[in-house]
């Protein structure tokens, strides 16, 4: 009975933690990537546009740029959380249990196929 508890170690906390900022990252990155979508199918008009004035050049950001930024941002801290949570894992190759709320819910680094990528985080919650 022991073993179907441990996923309720204290020593997995750090780990928890991390996969809920993960998981809250990735839900972020997905929410920006589907902005990003809708404004370039729906490009923003500009604020002087019903006025017959055209900005300044440089004058402010264009939202698509700003969208590009955001979701590369994102993707930078996505990918050094999930190498932070690879670094956390006790073992590779092998599912660990871990506490997200609902029962165990488990968590692995598994090596990719192919040569020098690394390995590939999969959560499943």
């Amino acid at each position: 009975m022991a073993s179907n508890l441990d996923y309720l170690a204290p020593e997995l906390k750090p780990l928890e933690e991390k996969l809920q900022a993960y998981l809250a990252a990735e839900k972020a990155l997905t929410q920006a990537e589907i902005a990003a979508t809708n404004l370039s199918q729906n490009p923003l008009p500009a604020p002087n546009a019903a006025l017959g004035q055209r900005p300044a050049p440089g004058s402010f950001p264009e939202p698509t740029d700003e969208t590009t930024n955001e979701l590369q941002n994102l993707r930078d801290d996505l990918a050094a959380q999930r190498q932070e949570i690879i670094d956390l894992l006790p073992v590779r190759d092998e599912w660990v249990k871990v506490n997200l709320g609902y029962g165990p819910s488990r968590v692995g680094a598994f090596g990719v196929p192919a040569p020098g990528t690394g390995y590939e985080l999969r959560v499943v919650i």
